[in-house]
Order: C-alpha cells, then sequence, then structure tokens
C-alpha cells in the first residue's frame, strides 16, 4: 500500500484522523473508558481492569499519548495517566461538526 499524502490534506483532517485511528482499537476504547469511568488518573490498575498484559497496556497509551488524546505526569516510579481536556473537547467538536453535516437527502443510489 501506498504512503499516504498527508500533505494535501488540512490540518484539521490530518489531525480528526489521527485520533480517530488511535480509537480504532477496542483495548484502547477499554482504556479511555477506565480513564473517563475513574474520573482520576490511572496509575497501574489498567492492567488488573482489562485483563491485558503490561507491555500490551503501555503500548496502547504511548498511542493515545502520541495522538494527544491523553497525558501522563511521572509520580515515583510509575506513570499515572489522564484524559487531555483541551485534545477531548477537540475531538468532540471535529467529530461531532462533521457527524452533522450530513443531511439525509431522502432518497440515494
Amino acid at each position: 500500500m501506498g504512503l499516504t499524502k498527508t500533505e494535501i490534506f488540512t490540518e484539521e483532517q490530518n489531525r480528526l484522523a489521527g485520533m480517530l485511528k488511535a480509537l480504532a482499537h477496542p483495548a484502547r476504547i477499554a482504556i479511555l473508558q477506565q480513564m473517563i469511568k475513574a474520573n482520576a488518573c490511572i496509575c497501574g490498575d489498567l492492567v488488573d481492569d482489562l485483563g491485558l498484559a503490561q507491555a500490551t497496556i503501555s503500548q496502547h497509551l504511548k498511542e493515545l499519548k502520541n495522538a494527544g488524546l491523553i497525558q501522563g505526569t511521572i509520580e515515583g516510579v510509575s506513570t499515572c495517566y489522564c484524559i487531555e481536556p483541551k485534545a477531548w473537547k477537540l475531538l468532540q467538536d471535529e467529530l461531532g461538526l462533521f457527524m452533522r453535516s450530513y443531511c439525509d437527502p431522502g432518497k440515494c443510489c
């Protein structure tokens, strides 16, 4: 498969695609749901809560952090993660705008 020509798309299109790509895995959705449910930073509970290996959790956290959806702070020997509020709001706004932009024409194809 060829390279994606991200330069031909707008900054908003690339940003939304990057966030959605990070969301496109059920483990990452589960991680975010746990963070939302806890409404606090998560430090080490995800392995027990989700039943995934620590290395797997770490990789998914890395992807979510790279997409800007979560943030982490170091506390002692562990890193605690939580939702990044500005990025979350941006995702809500952009995805909402995108979803509301469709108007059912009533008859198609």
